[in-house]
């Protein structure tokens, strides 16, 4: 209710409530910021960031709405307000308090960024991110992997880039200038973890080997004293255990043998101070940034080459920005030359990164950093990448990190027994005009189309030739166990090397009767092979064929795809109620994959079906999740059987209900089974046919299936229709628990713009501006439509967040 009539006497007789404000303010600024995904990205970080003893923060960039629930029914915002409340409580372990949400939605797991960015939005969530940077003032940013890496969440790989790209555009005065913000330079930015071989113990800090030997790796070790007679690996583990929704509760102890504890890596992606690679431990990561190495704390130091890649024989310039003057010296290489700021690449040098080292003296003192560059061949020949990683490629070129483009292997999946076309791209890295001749060696089981010429190229320019490669031996292993199939790219003396993944395949064929979906395989229903689907992917090994095994039998008939299922567990876990017939990770089921032309880059394209075998009720249930509508299965018939051994699981789904015409010679399938032997719903190991990390978000390493003697009709659609994203999350001014956390740093909600102030002035809501607020009195939640001048607010002790119409955010309490 307004009560503008009210409002000179309240004006006059209230007392000032506390309004949250975007404005540079001491008590918000951090020294160390992690940027994540999810509630618990953090988490394997948290050892680390207690050691410290600094100010940390977390940005999370969801509430983890989309994930599991073992703990309760919650989804949807109600659940991001459960794990937004366990992250709050792991992280205050470490120490942190502040824990800043972009209120940006967990929509389902996938695999892939582009589809991340889809739902996030990129200007909104970097200009974000951007804003609490500059606000919080950290020196020192660390994020996830921001690779499309095999199983990498697509969730992880987006906020990693983002950190990345806000780690220059936060410092750019021309970027997001509507913020009305000063600009921040963070001095140094590490991604967490480690790619190499690492050991256990104090000596973890110094004794590990990146893949790459030019990575800059910092390892913090876990088993140095917490507090309360704890290590910090303990402390960790503890904070871990608060994730009890996502079934972490349950987590083992950490080891108390020193010796059995290892280290937290954080590996540099940039600086822009100096550093000592030889400084480890956790004052090496916060040198120059936090705590002083030789020269003065502020010191700025950086240093990049004129070009990232370099041929033997070629120059390359450094340049070096410093705010110290004084002698630089470089130091490239053994066997490379310098004359001034150019360095000279010997001609014998061989492919790879180089780290070119950068000191400069100062008073008598001295700091370092390096610059980083790569050598080629003057022709380089290269696999095409997958839609993603292509994506990922041209990100890293536009962010100006280059040296992150070739993180990702390059793969393509091949189907057992069958054949592809292969574009191998061609590029002149030289100063002068080449030609030449490219051919493959393939590993035994497999040929490739004869050598091919290309045409004289001019430096830099590129050429496609396509070669056909085929698997002639389909005994050959597929999936996890067969692993990458590495072949050899020959062209003028040099040799690159790529992968083919074989993924099984299939005929589906006609069924000779139409199956009755009752959970037998009757006579003629499932004329086709039966498929082994008992090769794990994730979790534990089945301990034996009893513990867990499947197979599976498909056909067709009517336009609609039959399956019949049948598993071997000996100890079934939760019956979820049909109500909860959702996450079905969480217990035991199965899930049928479709991906309608067997070119899908992620899973909002395709069709996925997950059935639970058994409810708290006793039926089955089935629900599609994590594709084109997830959601109910319209149209879909299911049956199951609890048997003594396991159960059976038969399922009718309409190919009229997959997103597009199926393509009967090349359809993407996989039949995946999630086995859970315990009550607390928790899954520990999945098995399937088409087996690989991840696999049940990454489409390309499914198995093809032709069906056979199937077309279909020829009104439906190719293309499928645009997926529908579930994007509903929690708000941070709908979140007492962020509020609170706004108003103690002065900052609008959700790394919003901040509102027009706002006040409480004896139970009203003053305002000059329309929108929304969310009221917490004596434990209610109360949504108000605020119109400007005076609201009637509920009685009580008052907490209160308010969005605008225009976005903007603000929170307030009474006293």
């Amino acid at each position: 209710m307004r009560w503008v009539a009210l409002l000179p006497l309240v004006l006059l007789a209230g007392a000032t409530a506390v309004p949250a404000q975007a404005v540079e303010r001491d008590r918000a600024e951090l020294d160390v910021l992690f940027v994540g995904a999810h509630p618990d990205d953090e988490a394997g970080s948290l050892a680390a960031l207690g050691q410290f003893k600094v100010r940390s923060g977390v940005v999370t960039v969801t509430r983890g709405e989309g994930g599991g629930n073992a703990v309760g029914t919650e989804e949807g915002p109600e659940l991001g307000r459960l794990r937004e409340a366990e992250e709050r409580r792991a992280v205050g372990k470490a120490g942190i308090t502040d824990v800043f949400n972009l209120d940006k939605a967990d929509f389902y797991y996938t695999v892939s960024s582009p589809l991340t960015q889809q739902a996030w939005g990129h200007e909104d969530s970097l200009g974000k991110l951007v804003r609490v940077i500059r606000q919080t003032k950290p020196k020192v940013v660390i994020t996830m992997d921001p690779a499309p890496s095999p199983g990498n969440h697509g969730n992880h790989q987006y906020a990693a880039r983002l950190a990345i790209e806000a780690f220059d555009k936060a410092a750019d005065p021309k970027a997001f200038r509507e913020q009305g913000l000063r600009p921040w330079s963070v001095s140094r930015l590490f991604t967490s973890g480690l790619k190499g071989e690492r050991t256990r113990g104090p000596n973890c800090v110094s004794a590990f080997t990146p893949t790459e030997p030019t990575d800059r790796v910092w390892g913090v070790w876990a088993g140095a004293s917490a507090y309360g007679g704890q290590t910090w690996a303990q402390v960790e583990r503890a904070a871990q255990r608060e994730y009890a929704s996502q079934g972490w509760a349950g987590f083992p102890d950490v080891p108390t043998d020193p010796a059995q504890i290892g280290c937290d890596y954080f590996t540099q992606i940039a600086s822009r101070v100096p550093y000592r690679v030889d400084n480890r431990g956790p004052l090496g990561i916060l040198e120059g940034a936090i705590v002083p190495g030789e020269l003065p704390l502020g010191t700025k130091l950086s240093a990049k080459p004129s070009k990232y890649a370099v041929t033997a024989g070629s120059q390359v310039k450094i340049d070096v920005t410093s705010s110290v003057r004084g002698p630089v010296t470089l130091t490239p290489p053994s066997g490379w030359t310098v004359r001034g700021d150019t360095v000279t690449v010997p001609a014998d040098a061989k492919p790879g990164k180089a780290r070119i080292g950068v000191r400069v003296a100062s008073g008598g003192k001295s700091g370092s950093t390096e610059a980083l560059v790569e050598v080629v061949p003057a022709l380089t020949a290269t696999q095409q990448p997958l839609p993603q990683v292509a994506q990922y490629q041209q990100w890293a070129q536009e962010v100006g990190h280059l040296e992150l483009a070739n993180l990702v292997a390059p793969v393509l999946a091949l189907p057992s027994g069958g054949s592809r076309d292969i574009d191998i791209t061609i590029r002149n890295q030289s100063d002068v005009a080449r030609e030449g001749a490219v051919s493959l060696t393939m590993p035994a089981g497999f040929e490739a189309s004869p050598e091919q010429r290309f045409p004289s190229l001019a430096p830099g320019a590129t050429a496609v030739v396509k070669f056909s490669v085929r698997n002639t031996d389909p005994a050959l292993p597929t999936g996890m166990r067969g692993g990458d199939y590495r072949y050899a790219i020959n062209i003028s003396g040099t040799t690159a090397h790529a992968a083919l993944e074989l993924v099984p395949a299939t005929t589906i064929q006609q069924a000779g009767v139409s199956p009755v979906v009752d959970g037998v395989s009757g006579t003629g229903e499932y004329p086709g092979p039966e498929l082994d689907i008992s090769s794990r992917w994730e979790g534990d090994d089945c301990t034996s064929v009893n513990d867990c095994s499947a197979t599976a039998r498909l056909s067709w008939r009517d336009d609609t795809l039959f399956a019949l299922v049948t598993v071997t567990d000996d100890v079934l876990g939760t019956r979820l109620a049909t109500a909860d017939c959702k996450r079905h990770w969480r217990t035991d089921s199965v899930e049928l994959t479709i991906d309608p032309r067997g070119r899908s880059e992620n899973t909002s394209t395709t069709y996925k079906l997950a059935v639970l075998p058994a409810t708290a009720e006793g039926p089955p249930c089935a629900l599609r999740d994590a594709d084109n509508k997830q959601g109910g299965a319209p149209g879909v018939r299911v049956a199951s059987k609890i048997t003594e051994t396991g159960y059976v699981v038969e399922v009718a789904v309409p190919l009229s209900e997959v997103p597009g015409a199926v393509d009967p010679a090349s359809t993407g399938l996989n039949v995946l089974v999630y086995d859970s032997d315990t009550q607390d719903r928790t899954g520990q190991t999945r098995i399937g046919w088409s087996t690989w990390g991840g696999v049940q978000g990454d489409p390309y390493r499914w198995g093809r299936a032709k069906l056979d003697g199937y077309t279909p009709p020829p009104d439906r659609p190719i293309d499928p229709p645009a997926p529908v994203l579930p994007l509903e999350a929690l708000a941070s001014v709908d979140s007492p628990q962020s509020l609170e956390q706004s108003i103690r740093l002065g900052l609008a909600p959700g790394a919003a713009p901040a509102a027009r102030p706002i006040h409480i002035r004896h139970g009203f809501l003053l305002t000059s501006e329309k929108g929304t607020a969310y009221v917490f009195a004596n434990g209610q939640r109360h949504v108000l439509q605020v119109a400007p001048g005076l609201t009637k607010l509920p009685h009580g002790q008052l907490l209160l967040g308010f969005v605008t119409t225009r976005g903007a955010t603000a929170a307030a309490e009474s006293r």
